[in-house]
């Protein structure tokens, strides 16, 4: 049957990021699909609480707090995880931030965390999972970009150019690991309502042109990321491989 592809039973994923918004979403689609969730994130207190409330919703959870930034604490907790809990099947690169103000203005420590965030720690921990999974001959990256991987906007220039390596990092990476049994792709959300975006959410001006500007007239729900990253992770992308999925109620096809 079709929908067996989409069955997740027995794999492992490990989604960076999950505490909260679209990394949680992600998560949880995931358990759903039958994962054994490996949930991270630096702050142990929120990691619990996403941890206990997947629980309550009968997954298989984990948590497991390390700093994605840091390439020494990725490297142990990934060889912790191996040899603890066993494989990794599935990586979900989530792990993000943002920072906007007027580009010449920009803080030069923030562009460096920026970069620390959204690019280095998708290398780092993608690396590091993907020894294992070319060990095995098999394996799922899913790293998530934007709809900034494609669009710029005034006051988050660097974000974009975050964003932008992230879509031209999971293509070098399908180039590298493809042929090791490995597929690697990247899902780009449009504007959806979560935290890291609750500046815009509140604003109402924002909000008014975005509606108007998306050919779906509205903000995405996270809810609606789960059937892209199910079926990346699952048998039924078995042939996809560098692929950029954008989730954005048509943002980037219309002007």
């Amino acid at each position: 049957m079709a929908s067996s592809l989409f069955d997740l039973e027995g794999r492992r994923a490990l989604v960076t990021g999950s505490s909260q918004g679209i990394g949680f979403a992600l998560a949880q689609a995931l358990g759903e699909h039958g994962a054994r969730l490996v949930l991270n994130g630096r702050d142990p207190v929120r990691l619990g609480h996403a941890t206990e409330m997947l629980r309550e919703k009968g997954l298989d959870v984990t948590p497991v707090a390390f700093d994605v930034t840091d390439p020494e604490s990725v490297e142990k907790a990934v060889v912790e995880i191996e040899d603890q809990q066993g494989p990794i099947d599935i990586l979900v690169n989530n792990a993000g931030m943002q920072y906007r103000t007027p580009l010449e203005d920009f803080p030069h420590d923030r562009w460096d965390a920026l970069l620390k965030t959204n690019i280095s720690s998708v290398f780092y921990v993608a690396q590091a999972v993907a020894r294992y999974m070319i060990a095995r001959g098999e394996g799922r990256i899913i790293n998530i970009a934007s709809v900034q991987s494609e669009l710029a906007r005034a006051g988050i220039a660097p974000y974009t150019a975050t964003k932008g390596a992230v879509r031209n990092l999971t293509r070098g990476m399908a180039a590298d690991w493809a042929g090791k049994g490995l597929q690697i792709n990247a899902i780009a959300p449009g504007y959806f309502k979560t935290p890291l975006n609750k500046a815009l959410i509140e604003n109402p001006d924002f909000s008014a042109w975005l509606e108007n500007r998306t050919p779906a007239g509205r903000w995405g729900e996270v809810e609606e990321l789960k059937g892209a990253v199910v079926f990346l992770a699952s048998d039924a992308a078995s042939f996809i491989n560098g692929h950029t999925l954008y989730v954005d109620g048509g943002l980037t096809v219309s002007l």
